[in-house]
């Protein structure tokens, strides 16, 4: 809690938050680059058998048992280019824009489609970062098995196995899509212009 950290008593998560907390000191800097470089050499979206942050992914739901898994996903860092067959664009100047290209989601929602699709019986929980370099990010993405005994046993947990919360990545309903959606600070004003979408309210409106 916050007054065992004001008398200096901390566990051993609260030595890790902090470490996080300065990813620009020497350690960290490091351990940063080394893992970095390990990441490069596995394949885009893969399995790993512990997380990379164990505080993090606490603090965002994992556990450490059965029915509970970690993927990792790479994305590729900036904007995106649209694509043009042979180059060819139709319509004002304005429109026929190919590079830097800005997308409306966030690269972290990307990375939990990417492993979702990838693992369909699987259910996302949640994601963090974990590593970056020049082209890259790298995010560790929580996901839950809903049929294993374990998981549907779970009074805190059993409530992903619904039905209706299968391919919450897809729909915008995990963290980081709820925060691209701009749901993450609700607000009497404008609740009614952000549902279900903001095109779909748009257009409702016009």
């Amino acid at each position: 809690s916050d007054c065992a950290v004001n008398r200096g008593v901390m566990g051993a998560y609260k030595y890790l938050q902090a470490l996080w907390k300065k990813k620009q000191s020497d350690v960290m800097r490091f351990v940063l680059r080394i893992r970095a470089w390990e990441y490069r050499q596995l394949p885009a979206v893969h399995r790993t058998s512990r997380p990379s942050r164990p505080d993090k992914a606490r603090r965002l739901g994992y556990k450490a048992k059965q029915g509970i898994c970690i993927y990792r996903a790479r994305v590729v860092r900036g904007g995106r280019k649209k694509k043009a067959a042979k180059g060819i664009v139709f319509g004002k100047p304005v429109h026929c824009g190919i590079n830097k290209q800005k997308q409306k989601r966030n690269i972290r929602s990307i990375a939990e489609e990417r492993v979702g699709r990838k693992c369909g019986s699987l259910r996302v929980l949640n994601s963090y970062w974990v590593a970056a370099d020049g082209i890259y990010k790298w995010y560790e993405v929580i996901c839950v098995d809903p049929f294993h005994q374990a998981i549907r046993n779970d009074p805190r947990l059993n409530w992903i196995c619904n039905p209706v919360h299968k391919h919450r990545e897809l729909r915008g309903l995990t963290s980081a899509g709820k925060k691209y959606r701009g749901l993450r600070h609700k607000s009497a004003r404008r609740t009614s212009q952000l549902r279900p979408s903001q095109r779909a309210s748009w257009k409702r409106r016009n």
